[in-house]
């Protein structure tokens, strides 16, 4: 009878069910680095800053419920992209709206993950008018610099005008 008892018990213990605290599905890769804090959390993050990857560059300020952006883009030997607005955040998304010289506009949502900004490897049309030939914001991706306002501020274009100011 205790060999009935200890196989019972046995078991008992060793129940395929989930075990208790154990979430159904495990956490994103993403998610585990969140609450790790090995990467921030991009809901809790401050788009505001300056952003750049090689030659090119973005800034970012605050103004008002929404920011200012300027994007920079040089490939050297007068090929460049040059454009200067505005963006709305909703969450990891940026809504970007650029302008350049004659009124040229450029309108696309851009990705913000807490320490870097990336624009879409498509970009309407309109953009190409903020560029200059074989130029493009198409898959623009730029690191933080820096979480400073003024610094972003203090953005100039390869003619000199500020970006951000």
């Amino acid at each position: 009878m205790s060999t009935l008892a200890a196989a019972v018990l046995l078991a008992a213990c060793s129940g395929s069910g989930p075990q208790p605290g154990a979430s159904p599905t495990p956490p994103s890769l993403e998610t585990a680095a969140i609450e790790r804090g090995i990467v921030r959390d991009p809901a809790n993050t401050d788009v505001t800053g300056l952003y750049a990857r090689d030659t090119d560059r973005v800034c970012v300020v605050p103004q008002g419920n929404a920011y200012r952006i300027g994007a920079f883009v040089d490939y050297g030997d007068g090929l460049s992209c040059t454009g200067r607005g505005t963006a709305a955040r909703s969450g990891s998304s940026l809504a970007v709206e650029l302008k350049g010289k004659g009124g040229a506009t450029c309108a696309f949502t851009a990705k913000f993950d807490g320490d870097r900004i990336t624009f879409p490897a498509n970009v309407p049309d309109e953009c190409a008018k903020l560029c200059g030939p074989r130029a493009s914001f198409a898959a623009l991706e730029v690191e933080r610099l820096s979480e400073s306002a003024a610094e972003a501020e203090a953005l100039r274009s390869a003619e000199g005008t500020r970006l951000c100011g």
